[in-house]
């Protein structure tokens, strides 16, 4: 049994998500291994680049379905609370103080970051920064290039998009 340390944070979202891509990579194997047999059936497999190619694709979607089942093994649901303190999972709206821009994010676990979709990883700069943090702190922020400051304006369980 793995040790709690070994495991990876990730919101009911990602594991949702993690799911998701699990079943639709099982559900194309079956056609990838048909694919792969109807090739070798033509004969000469040395030059057979049809057989290749489905070869290919088939190490192509068990790489996947091993690195996201892997992601699933260690992934641990994080449910935040119902509090205004930053924590994986919970959006955060912040100001740069250097240009009053805002901007909110939602903290997500690693395999879960997508900057366009405002996602962002507990362990970037911006989000370890944020990390218990609650409405109203100032927080500075240290990056590879360059430091910059940040007020939280507001902390919530869901997008204040929707």
């Amino acid at each position: 049994m793995a040790d709690s340390r070994d495991f990876n944070p990730i919101t009911a979202a990602g594991y949702h998500d993690l799911e998701t891509k699990i079943a639709v990579l099982e559900a194309d194997r079956p056609e990838k291994i048909a694919i792969l047999a109807e090739a070798r059936a033509h004969g000469d497999l040395s030059e057979n680049a049809e057989y290749s190619a489905a070869k290919r694709d088939l190490r192509h979607l068990e790489s996947q379905l091993r690195f996201f089942n892997k992601q699933l093994q260690y992934a641990k649901v994080v449910n935040p609370k119902a509090d205004t303190t930053v924590e994986l999972g919970k959006w955060v709206t912040v100001r740069f103080l250097d240009d009053n821009d805002t901007a909110t994010y939602q903290l997500v676990g690693t395999a879960e970051a997508d900057l366009d979709a405002g996602k962002i990883t507990r362990v970037s700069p911006l989000g370890k920064a944020l990390m218990g943090h609650r409405p109203n702190d100032h927080v500075t922020i240290v990056a590879p290039n360059a430091s910059y400051d940040v007020e939280i304006i507001a902390v919530a369980l869901t997008s204040p998009h929707n």
